[in-house]
């Protein structure tokens, strides 16, 4: 399904993030730490007028989960809130500037395996946004069309011997996009659905527990 990227669009998804019942904010538990990452809407810019998402494939410099695809985002600093963050993050790694006028709802929070408590932030750039990636942070930026995430066979579900959770796993242009991006991912798509569908409970591969 191509959803255009017009205004129609963005109030038909801003309408989805409200009638999402989102689940109940909690501090986090033990040593989690708050983060924030941006599900950010854009022109899909390949010829058509698509709306897609962006996705970035973090640079080999960076200490931590380098070389991994990830939403924009990051640690919230003290006294943000995701909101906060999450725009902050979007101009840091990809020099798109924000205001809070763009945010068109929130996720439920993910705890992931590396010690973190995201929340995904739900935000529409105009056409008229510019994308600069910094390239300390970011190696390449790409633009994901919702009909690729909305595809039937996008997402599967695996084992590992690690855990008993199941494994979410996005299959992108012959690749393989493991979770916290892929079940941020999957959630997003079930709430274009209207299905509030919770992902806490997804699994991710072990080379990102750390």
């Amino acid at each position: 399904m191509t959803r255009p990227f017009d205004d129609a669009t963005r109030r038909n998804i801003a309408a989805r993030c409200a009638g999402f019942a989102r689940l109940p904010e909690d501090e986090p538990a033990g040593s989690l730490k708050r983060a924030a990452v941006a599900i950010a809407l854009v022109e899909a810019g390949d010829g058509g007028n698509g709306t897609a998402l962006l996705l970035t494939l973090r640079a080999a410099s960076l200490r931590a989960h380098r070389g991994q695809w990830a939403l924009p985002g990051g640690r919230c600093d003290r006294g943000e809130t995701a909101i906060d963050a999450a725009l902050r993050e979007l101009h840091e790694e990809l020099g798109l500037e924000l205001n809070p006028n763009a945010v068109l709802g929130l996720l439920d929070d993910y705890p992931t395996r590396s010690g973190y408590l995201i929340t995904p932030v739900v935000v529409w750039a105009e056409a008229s946004a510019v994308i600069s990636p910094n390239p300390q942070e970011v190696a390449s930026v790409h633009r994901i069309g919702l009909d690729a995430i909305e595809h039937a066979h996008a997402f599967d579900f695996t084992a590992i011997p690690e855990s008993t959770r199941r494994v979410i796993r996005f299959h992108h242009d012959g690749g393989i996009i493991h979770a916290p991006t892929a079940a941020l991912i999957y959630q997003f798509r079930e709430v274009l659905a209207g299905r509030d569908t919770r992902v806490a409970e997804l699994e991710q591969p072990v080379f990102a527990w750390k």
